[in-house]
This record gives C-alpha cells, structure tokens and sequence, in this order.
C-alpha cells in the first residue's frame, strides 16, 4: 500500500496515508523504511514529529518538516513558492522579510502555503511528508494536515501521518479522512505468539525450532506481542548473559524465568538504577523536558561541563536511552517515546517536583525571556513542580504568544489552563488572560463561545473596567463582521456603546465607530452611506490624533471608498493618508491594501494598472496572501475592459482556484462576478448565464451585485448581440437596483453607457444636464458621456462640438478597443440620421474591429448601416485578414489586394489575369477600384505604393 502511494505521488497523483498503533508497535520503524525506498527513487523527504510535551506548540512538526528539507543540502527554489514564502516564516523566521513581521494568519493561508512547499519539493521525482507522533499535535497542524489531505490528489506528494489509537483530535480526524476517501488508514497490530518466534529466530540469527521454549515464554510475558518490547527485552536477556549461544545452540540461564522483567518499565528501572546519580537526574530531568533535549539545558540542570556531560550521555548504559538527535545539532532524543514514557512513571512525587522546579531554572537561565517552545515547556515544569500561579502566568503569555502568530486554537487551549491555574492569582492577572482568551475564540470562528465568555466578567469584575469590556464587545463585533454574522456584530456595537456611556473618551468611540461603519454598510437602505461616512469621518479623526493607526487606516481607506463616486481626487487623498499612517507605524499589510485600492482608481481614472502590479508585487514579497488576490482580481477586470480577454480568462481561474481553497469567500465570490462579465463583453450570453447560475450556486442571492451584472454585464452583451431594447432594459434595471441599495460599486454605467442609450434614444428631462455636466473621471463610463454628448450636439446642429466630443471619446477609449468600437458603432447610426460627421470611416473602423474579434451581430449591423449610407460593402470571403487594415478600411477586397500585390512586378494586366485565372477586363476593374479607394493618381503610383509596403 505504502509503495503504491510513493509511485502515484511520483507520478503526479498524491494522498494521504496513516499509520496507527500503539507505542512499539512498529509504525516509526515502518515509516523509516518508508523513507529510505522514497529517497531510494530519488523523492524528497520532509519529516517532522510533534511536541510529546501536549498540544502546546503550534506546528511544531510542521517547522521540523520544512527545516529538514532546506537542511537536506538540495536546491529547493522557495522564492518560486511567491507570495508563501514569508508565510512559512511563521514556521522557519529565516524565510520572512523583514518587513513581513504582520503578514497574513490565516490557517487555511499557512496550509496551502505547506501544499505549494510539497509540490515545489516534489515536482521532479515526487516528495514524501512525513509527520510522527499525531496524537500529541496542536489543533493547528492538525487543521493544516486535514487541508493537505484534502487537496494532495493532484500534487507529486504523499503524506504518511502515524499516531496512537487513543481518543484524541487526530484519530477523529484521520477516520473521518478515511470515510471521505481521502486518505488510507493502516492499522498495526501485535504480534502473536508465532510472530514473536519469528522475531526472536531473526534477532538470534537462528532458525524458529533452535529457539529454546523458554526464551519465547520470557519474551512473550514480558512483551505480549508488541516489537519494541520484544526488541527491547531480547537485548536486555543477551546483555545480562541470560540468555547466550553456546555450541549445541541458545541456552537461557537456569533461573531467569524467576527474575524476568515482567514490564518494559521494570526493564528501564533496571538500567536506570545501575546509573551514577548525576546521570540518572540528567536523564530524569531530561525526560521532564520532552522526547528530545538540548545539551545547553541538560547541562545548566547538571551543572557538568562539557567533557564530562558528553562522558555520562554515551555511556554504555545511558546510550540505551539515548542518542544524539541527527536532526538537530547539540541535541539529544530518547531512543523511543516508550522510554521516555516509562522514565516519567518512574519519578516519585517528591522527586519530581525537585527535578521539575530545577530543570524550569535551568531552562530560564539558558532561554532568558523563553522564546518559542520554551515558554509552554517551561509552563508545563513549573506547573510539575507544584508552582500552579507561576505555571498559569507562562502559559497566558504562550497563549497571547499564539494568538500574535495566528495560532488561535493553541491560544484558546493554552488560555483556558491558565484561566483555571490563576484561580488565586491576584484579579487583575486573571483578567488579563481572559482579554485575548475572547480574541482567540473570535479568531478561531468560535463565535458563540467567545460571546459566552463575557459573563466570566463577572469573576474579574473588580479588575475589568467598562473600558476593557467594551473593547471586548467590539473585538466581538468585527469578528462577526468577518464571519457575515451582520445582526450579531451590530449587537456587539451596541453592547460596546451601552457600556462605554455618553462619557466615553474620543478614542472608544473611534475604535467603536469603524467597525459599526463597516457593519451598516452591508444593511439596505437608500440613505444609510451619508451615515456610514459620517461615522467613519468621526474615527478617522480621533484615531490619527489618538494615535489608533490600525483605527485610521481601516477608517480612511473605507472614507476613500466613501467619496470616490463624488471626488474621485478626495479619494485618492484619504487613501494616499492611509497608506502614509501604515508605514509610518510599521503596518505593512494596510500598507499594501492602501496600494490595493489606489491601484483601482489609478485603473479607473487613467487606466493604469502599474500600482495594481505594484501591490501585487509587495504583497507578494511579505506574504500578503489575501492582497496579493484581492490586486489581481483588479487587474483581471482592468483586462477585461481592454479587450485582453485571455489574460482576464487566466488571472480569474487562478485566482478562483486559490481563493475557492482559502476560503476567501468574498474574493472567490468577486472573480465568480468577473466570470459574468468576461463573458459578456465576449458576447457570449450562453456563458453569461451559465457564469451567473454557477454564482448563485455558489453564492446565494445576488442583489447586491445586481447594479454590476446588469450594467456592466448584461447591457453589454445585448449591446453586442444588437439588441438595443434588452439593453435599455437591463441598464433600468442596473439603475433602480442602485437607488434602492446604493453602494460603493463603479463602472454600472449611470456616468457612462446609460447616458449614451439615453441620448440615441431621444433623451430624457435629466439626460442632457448630465450629459452637459462635469463628466465623470473614470475612463471606461467618460468615453461613453463623451459620445453621448456627440450624439446631442450633433441633433442640435453643432457639427463642430459633435466630432470634437467623438475626436476625444476615441482618444480616451484608446485603452479599450472593444468599448470604444461600440461607441463609434453607436455614434455612427446617429451622425447618419442626423447628418453630421464621418459616419461611414466610422463604420468602417467599428466593421473591421468587431468582424476581426468574431461579434458578428455588431459586424453586420456596421455592414448594413453602410449599405443605407450607399456604400459598397466588400465581401468578406477567405483570406481578408491578410490585406492589411488600413486598405480594410478603405474597402480594399481580397481580390483587389491580390492584384495590387502583384502591380510590384510591373506586369500588364493580361499577365496579371494569368496568373489570377481572370480576365484582363476584370483586372482593368480592379486596378481602377484600387486608384479610387487609395487617392492614388495612377497606375503607376499605385505600383510605388505596393512597393513601399503600402506606405503613402
């Protein structure tokens, strides 16, 4: 089964494999061999094994998987891993940038981050993950292995998980992964009794009938089939001479039975007697710290220098406990977990407490502030030593540790022992671990528990102000935010004012009001924005003076929002001073979401989509997952507009694909909408709908992106489809969505395409003041009022205004082709009625743009529309993209070119019909089309034409 998995990873076709047993049974031994036979076929090996002090350290397996492989010594380009590598730097530091010391936490985020390190590692030969020991793992590397099982099926890469089967979070995980059939799970078992003849003739490099009954009666007691006992217990028999060869083959010493160890324990007893006492408190404070140890802790417990401490390590005796650790350099591991299990079991009360007090000393003065893991190891020997206050201090700070890194469910594990440690810690102590005890459970999507919590306020009342209460409620808030929890987060807001009091200090009010801003923005209504931004102006204030700068960036960018449908420059002010508060207080991710949004109204206002890169860029550069989406779903819909439709195609599907797997709801729910829209400025009214039912599907209602699928979206494609009353239609309905739930949404076409159908179609009361009014700065809705305004100017006999607003729609809708040849189409058919213009070069331009982009209804409108203006239309018959587009344009036919093309050799005209298969009349016709539609005298000018290339 296990070599299977190895060559589908090998190939491409990865998955999860589990191995489950009890200690000894075999499974670290199996995964071993496992091991060698990948490295054999040249995979590549990742390995970590989890924490066996508890589930304490968030991804410690993880970090020991990563570093194992950047130690292997082989060149892994993790900088191709883009914008993950500084998320790994929440496992290895030395992968994060600086300046991504705040970048994105998401768990989901770090669990694709170890998908895209997997398949970067194995896209040669395939890779194999190993992660040990999943039993004792934290609720966070079990979440990141669930997403890996969950989405391996199309990676070069295998995970071989192994844990024991005691109940406990992992081994619900991997049976519930085993019923999805997603993973394998292989249970090992004891041996029998057999079995452990086998074993015994193998280790004795004898054959089963050789092997005395006595020995296998000892074995068998001592061990009851399970291999690392059997193992164990053969080596014990053979060192003490029990047991021994002699030349009429294995004899058991006369007695042994009497004196058999009948546990593995009695057998670590043993030889931990027979140890010096300075070694046997080494080891036993050793074994307090974990299944592996430093030789700097070891040796500030002992006190022993470095000769003499390596001296009582490789003992004889002490190396059958331990070895050095080839992962880690100046550390030690116990031969098996058993033996450091059974080492445990041994301490009495009394000594444990010594050693376990001693050893947190130890660890304190080797780690001053406790970095790291050292912070929970520490907690957990100050809590073995008996000093409960102390042991629930460290682990608050573990837990405020965890929560900082976006380990919310350790922090929550971690915070509630010490919630229950510091019951006679002074009040103020235990108030402060149970402050980010609320964040954490927000954080971790426990919504209900979070809230729950508040009435243990009432425990700590005496040190909890209104204040701090109040700060929770809002914590609350925007956790309920987050989550589309709306009537839940307004609750909080009110709870958070209530108690803040009409007294309330600038400073909660402004932290209040921002998140209460973002809330009332979700709720319908017509006039809720007027309160929304007066809300957020208030906080913007406060928090800049307070300072509050996480407060000011969220209130200026959300201002910036606010105001661009009327001040587009005011806008660009509020978000140029969010981004300015972001780096002047080291908040790099406001600062690229800053960038985000100055990047769309660069694209909106100039087409520019330089800071949209840009962001994307820096996003990229410190791990700012969720911005570096949230910059290329801009840039698709920017690519979208400039008829780059295949560029657009690319960013949405990959941008779905990895939002759909992060779980970033609204991101995937945005590209959906591009999905609508790309295919409707294609044309494509099939795929339209299908895009939009897979929305919905996905999604649910669609109201609030109502005004966008119906102006930027379906009025488009009735345009292309030549439907001018499904397009009015659509664009009313767009309108009337947007009056009723007025949002921050753009690009609907009240400024742009709604005017020009207004004015084609004769105006209304309020058409010409909008049309003669300051036009909107956003480029893709001007060039539409633009030609709107050509179209009124032109009924109203002002030839002149007329085609200079044409004049300049063409040069502000240069950037988009396929907008622009729709509205020199539009404006055509009314300079024909009216009169005025060049509405055939027009037509022309518009016929050949949409004839090449495959919109045949629009190409065939163009076609008809010269037809009535007395136009001789040219066929459209094989070959015409090969005549080049200015003599398109002139109507130059694909017979006409054929002939012209040949005028470079100076031949007569009956040499010319030879080589065509015509006559020399038709070829006389032709030649003198081609001096009318080129403005050229004669033939022979006509001849130097052809020979520059066309070039006049």
């Amino acid at each position: 089964m296990i070599e299977e998995g190895l060559a589908a990873a090998r190939s491409g076709s990865g998955g999860a494999i589990f191995l489950i047993g009890e200690g000894g049974i075999g499974k670290s031994r199996l995964a071993a061999t496992a091991a060698d036979r990948a490295y054999g076929s040249g995979m590549r090996l990742m390995q970590g094994r989890s924490s066996t002090t508890g589930p304490l350290v968030p991804y410690r397996s993880l970090t020991e998987a990563v570093l194992s492989l950047l130690r292997a010594g082989e060149l892994v380009d993790i900088d191709a891993l883009g914008p993950y590598r500084p998320v790994l730097g929440r496992l290895v530091p030395d992968l994060r940038p600086v300046s991504a010391e705040h970048g994105d936490t998401s768990l989901i985020i770090l669990a694709e981050a170890m998908l895209r390190l997997t398949a970067l590692a194995g896209r040669e030969s395939g890779c194999l993950l190993t992660l040990e020991d999943l039993h004792d793992a934290d609720s966070e590397t079990l979440g990141v292995a669930e997403y890996l099982v969950d989405n391996l099926s199309r990676q070069p890469a295998l995970l071989l998980g192994t844990l024991r089967p005691e109940p406990c979070p992992a081994l619900d995980l991997v049976r519930s992964v085993a019923q999805r059939g997603h993973g394998v799970l292989i249970e090992l078992h004891r041996l029998d009794r057999s079995q452990v003849l086998e074993m015994i003739a193998s280790y004795l490099e004898t054959s089963p009938q050789d092997v005395p009954a006595t020995v296998t009666e000892l074995v068998w007691a001592g061990s009851t089939g399970n291999p690392f006992l059997v193992e164990d217990l053969l080596a014990g028999v053979c060192d003490s001479d029990m047991l021994v060869e002699t030349e009429t083959g294995w004899q058991i010493h006369e007695g042994a039975l009497a004196s058999r160890p009948d546990t593995f324990v009695r057998s670590v007893r043993r030889r931990i007697e027979q140890l010096p006492d300075r070694t046997r408190d080494l080891i036993m404070a050793s074994a307090l710290v974990g299944s592996r140890f430093p030789l700097a802790v070891a040796q500030a417990v002992t006190g022993m220098p470095d000769r003499e401490l390596l001296t009582h390590l490789q003992g004889p005796l002490t190396a059958q406990l331990v070895a050095a650790d080839d992962q880690t350099p100046d550390w030690y591991r116990f031969q098996h977990p058993l033996v450091q299990e059974a080492l445990l079991s041994l301490l009495e009360p009394a000594e444990r407490t010594r050693l376990a007090r001693r050893t947190a000393d130890a660890v304190a003065s080797v780690h001053p502030g406790l970095p790291g893991e050292w912070c929970q190891i520490t907690a957990a020997l100050r809590l073995a030593g008996g000093e409960r206050v102390a042991a629930g201090r460290l682990f608050a700070e573990a837990g405020r540790r965890c929560l900082a890194e976006g380990a919310a469910n350790s922090a929550v594990a971690l915070l509630e022992r010490a919630w229950e440690l510091l019951v006679d810690d002074d009040l103020s102590v235990r108030a402060d671990a149970l402050e980010p005890l609320i964040y954490a459970l927000a954080e971790a999507g426990r919504i209900d528990r979070a809230l729950a919590s508040v009435e243990l306020v009432e425990q700590v009342a005496g040190a909890l102000d209104e204040r701090r209460l109040a700060r929770l409620h809002t914590r609350l808030a925007w956790a309920a935010m987050l989550a589309g929890e709306l009537s839940e987060g307004l609750n909080r807001v009110r709870a958070a004012r209530a108690l803040l009091g009409p007294d309330a200090l600038p400073a909660d009010v402004a932290a209040v009001d921002v998140v209460a801003a973002h809330l009332e923005l979700d709720r319908p209504g017509p006039d809720r924005l007027d309160q929304v931004e007066a809300m957020t102006r208030r906080a913007a204030t406060v928090a800049e003076t307070v300072p509050l700068p996480v407060v000011a960036c969220q209130a200026w960018q959300l201002l910036g929002a606010l105001v661009r449908h009327r001040d587009p420059a005011e806008a660009t002010a509020y978000l140029e001073r969010s981004r300015t508060i972001a780096v002047e207080h080291d908040q790099p991710i406001w600062e690229i979401h800053a960038l985000v949004r100055l990047g769309n109204d660069d694209a909106l206002r100039k087409a520019d989509t330089e800071r949209l890169e840009q962001a994307r860029t820096q996003a990229t550069r410190i791990g700012a997952v969720t911005a570096r989406y949230q910059a290329e779903a801009s840039i698709a819909l920017q690519a979208i507009l400039r008829g780059d439709f295949e560029r657009a195609a690319a960013l949405i599907d990959d941008v779905r694909t990895a939002t759909s797997r992060l779980k970033l709801l609204e991101t995937t729910e945005y590209v959906m909408l591009l999905r609508v829209v790309l295919a409707a400025h294609r044309g494509r009214r099939r795929d339209m709908d299908d895009a939009l039912a897979q929305l919905v599907d996905a999604h649910g209602d669609q109201t609030r992106n109502s005004p966008r699928i119906h102006g930027l979206a379906r009025t488009f494609c009735a345009l292309l489809e030549e439907n001018r009353f499904r397009a009015v239609a659509d664009m009313s309905q767009a309108l009337t969505a947007d009056t009723r739930n007025p949002t921050t949404i753009q690009l609907i076409g009240r400024y742009g395409l709604h005017l020009l159908l207004s004015a084609l179609h004769g105006g209304t009361n309020e058409t010409e003041p909008a049309v003669a009014a300051p036009l909107t700065p956003f480029r893709w809705d001007r060039q539409f009022a633009l030609f709107a305004r050509a179209v009124l100017a032109g009924r109203a006999g002002d030839e002149y205004r007329a085609c200079a607003a044409v004049a300049e729609a063409s040069r502000v809708g240069q950037p988009y082709p396929m907008g622009r040849h729709l509205g020199l189409r539009l404006v055509a058919e009314a300079a024909l009625a009216d009169g005025w213009g060049t509405p055939v070069d027009w037509l022309r331009t518009a016929e050949e743009y949409f004839h090449s982009a495959d919109v045949s209804a629009v190409a065939g409108a163009c076609r008809a529309l010269l037809r009535t203006a007395g136009v001789r239309v040219s066929q459209r018959r094989a070959g015409f993209r090969q005549v080049p587009g200015s003599l398109r344009s002139a109507g130059v036919t694909v017979r006409e070119f054929e002939v012209l093309q040949l005028l470079v050799e100076r031949l007569s005209n009956r040499e010319i019909a030879e080589r065509l298969y015509l006559s020399a009349r038709t070829v006389e016709r032709h030649i003198s089309n081609l001096i009318v539609k080129t403005g050229l005298p004669n033939r022979i000018a006509l001849s130097e034409f052809a020979s520059r290339g066309y070039r006049s």
